[in-house]
């Protein structure tokens, strides 16, 4: 009965470890394509409440030193690191969030492509808020994957029509 005891926990443990998938093979498939690394890209930021952060899975399609950059009202622009993305989300409580995206305009040279995302802020998937903003993205492809280099994003507010004027441009 003692072995019992001692043999199931270590069984466990053991079997979790070599049936757990690494980040290679759990989230290769969102790195073949551009289009499903930018797919994977909002689906990170975006879920429920009681959906976990998935902060593995955004690591895993960005690169090691990828930048963020944000550009606020005034037209100033802000840059930091993916890890410091994480420092204010993980300090405050979560809440139901969904950037869905609106329009994608792709240009590849190569292995490398810009992509422009218009994209929508919701706290529920279905409706609308007229929260919107347009993200830049870089990507460049390597080792048989697509990496996001670096993304900036700048709102729509009463000074800056930027996605008004890329919705627009058919």
């Amino acid at each position: 009965m003692r072995i019992k005891n001692i043999l199931l926990p270590i069984l466990v443990l053991t079997g979790s470890f070599v049936f757990a998938q690494s980040p290679q093979n759990q989230y290769a498939q969102d790195v073949q394509s551009i289009d499903a690394i930018i797919t994977a890209y909002y689906q990170v930021v975006s879920g429920s409440s009681s959906d976990p952060w998935q902060f593995e899975r955004d690591r895993y399609i960005h690169s090691p030193n990828a930048v963020i950059t944000r550009i606020d009202e005034h037209g100033q622009a802000e840059s930091h690191s993916l890890e410091s993305e994480y420092i204010p989300l993980a300090l405050s409580p979560k809440e139901d969030f969904y950037e869905i995206e609106l329009k994608r305009e792709v240009s590849q040279f190569g292995n490398m492509a810009q992509v422009w995302s218009a994209f929508e802020i919701r706290n529920d998937p279905e409706i609308e808020s007229g929260v919107r903003g347009l993200n830049s993205i870089q990507l460049h492809y390597e080792n048989g994957r697509w990496w996001i280099d670096s993304w900036t994003c700048e709102m729509e507010t009463e000074n800056s029509a930027v996605l008004t004027e890329f919705m627009a441009d058919q």
